[in-house]
């Protein structure tokens, strides 16, 4: 009786099982005229990127960084605040730091036009670009906290939680094409949970800068500050709105293929113009 039960429990996993989860399934057509003109976007991308980087290093001001501090209450628990003690942990030099995320992009669009052409190719082929996750976890997590700096967010551990919440926003990017195929039915809770995640860290920069603005005799931060709130925020939605229109398949991005180029576009433009605000604001000598 119990062998009869596990055989109709395995019949029925059987007949439930997802089919988008057998990752190697090729489900896009990659000819090789679109595959070399999408090899030689990436390059494209990868010398604006690297252009850009090697500029702000050589003509910004090195010397301009933004601390990154840490609070000891001096006590045990329900310690009065007053008698605790801010420190300075340690400093970011901003034109490193604005470089340090066109380079990582450099990097990436290189490696993938390069060496792991073939991957990224076969990658394409299935559906996916895990390439691009593993990259926007790091360069969008380091524009995120930079961003978090110039509003005045310098607490180590609210800079960490904004780090870790964006990178976590990323990788359910990584996890909705993983589960997904272009063309088949689409599983949108990792989108929505992505989103989801990526509300924190702007959460946490807009509560920041109300809080501070709402002090006695506060002055707020300068108006470019404004500025990149705001762009950024409009590009970071753009990335998102990429993807729900590649698994809508609304017009062009029917064709998976456009929304990888969409996104190799968009990351160069959100990147650059996150770098070039901060750095026409802050970094000129």
């Amino acid at each position: 009786m119990s062998w009869l039960g596990a055989s109709t429990r395995v019949e029925r996993w059987q007949a439930y099982r997802v089919t988008t989860l057998e990752f190697d399934r090729v489900v896009v057509d990659l000819p090789t005229g679109r595959a070399g003109k999408l090899r030689r976007l990436n390059v494209a991308a990868g010398v604006l990127h690297l252009v850009t980087a090697m500029v702000m290093v050589a003509i910004g001001d090195r010397s301009f960084s933004l601390p990154v501090s840490g609070f000891n209450i001096s006590g045990p628990p329900g310690t009065e605040l007053s008698e605790g003690v801010l420190i300075e942990l340690f400093s970011v030099p901003l034109a490193w730091a604005v470089a340090s995320f066109s380079l990582l992009s450099a990097l990436f669009h290189f490696l993938i036009a390069g060496p792991a052409y073939g991957q990224y190719r076969g990658e394409l082929e299935r559906g996916r670009n895990r390439f691009r996750w593993v990259e926007y976890a790091l360069s969008s997590t380091l524009m995120m906290v930079l961003i978090a700096l110039t509003t005045g967010i310098t607490d180590i551990a609210a800079l960490t939680a904004i780090g870790f919440a964006n990178a976590s926003m990323i990788l359910f990017g990584w996890i909705m094409e993983m589960v997904n195929d272009p063309d088949g039915d689409t599983w949108w809770s990792p989108f929505w949970f992505g989103c989801v995640a990526g509300i924190g860290p702007w959460a946490a920069i807009v509560g920041a800068l109300i809080f501070n603005l709402s002090q006695e005799g506060a002055q707020g931060p300068p108006g470019f500050v404004y500025g990149i709130i705001v762009t950024i925020f409009l590009f970071f939605n753009c990335f998102a709105i990429n993807q729900w229109l590649q698994y809508r398949r609304v017009g062009k991005w029917t064709d998976y293929l456009h929304g990888e180029r969409t996104y190799i576009v968009l990351s160069f433009v959100a990147k650059s113009v996150l770098a070039w605000q901060i750095f026409g604001n802050t970094l000129i000598e």
